[in-house]
């Protein structure tokens, strides 16, 4: 009961909280992966979680539990990351469509060096070999060029708000650095429409004779 009084107190505070689109000159892609291990209290499943930027602004993410009970933080680590292969493979073909090219190679940020090890040098051992198809997969997104596996510092990783609690201090700097503001405040998500004084006077003009 103390959690869903926490969640609505959080949803009343935030409910003119919006994403705001930021223009940009240079159209690119790149995704976050992370996951939370064994956080599920019953099931002792890990939770995936992704979040995919255009430019600078959030376009797809995803908060899941996992289907199965992974044995290491790598693994469930690389899970979270061929489902974000999934994803962009999608996004990648869907931009296309709409005309973005220029956006190989897909940055593919992930905090687990072990993850980021087995994707660019997969070695199917006793430990890795139940999760060759995860493996396979993502080996192969980046063999074809689709993404590239980069590591970020777990200070960095956007992702994390979509995997586990966070302080409230930490949580407020990854909502500023995914562009959510507040469209309760002076500053709309709509923006000021600037009228030119030239267009003003002929408006005003027009107004004057209708009347």
């Amino acid at each position: 009961m103390a959690a869903l009084h926490h969640v609505l107190r959080f949803v009343a505070g935030t409910v003119g909280q919006g994403i705001l689109l930021h223009a940009s000159t240079q159209l690119t892609l790149q995704g976050y992966s992370d996951s939370d291990w064994a956080s599920c209290p019953n099931t002792r499943r890990s939770i995936t979680g992704f979040l995919m930027l255009f430019g600078s602004s959030p376009i797809s993410w995803k908060s899941k539990k996992q289907g199965t009970t992974s044995k290491s933080s790598s693994e469930t680590e690389y899970r979270a990351m061929s489902a974000a292969a999934s994803k962009i493979t999608w996004l990648v073909k869907l931009l296309q469509e709409l005309g973005v090219s220029d956006l190989l190679p897909v940055k593919l940020n992930c905090d687990n060096q072990a993850a980021i090890h087995i994707g660019k040098n997969p070695v199917f051992h006793e430990r890795t070999k139940h999760i060759e198809i995860d493996c396979h997969f993502t080996r192969y997104k980046v063999l074809e060029g689709l993404i590239e596996l980069c590591f970020v510092p777990s200070s960095d990783q956007l992702a994390d708000l979509f995997t586990k609690p966070l302080s409230a201090a930490h949580h407020m700097e990854m909502c500023s650095k995914l562009g959510l503001i507040d469209t309760q405040s002076p500053s709309s998500l709509r923006g000021v429409l600037q009228i030119p004084d030239c267009a003003s006077s002929a408006l005003v003009a027009t107004s004057e004779s209708l009347l």
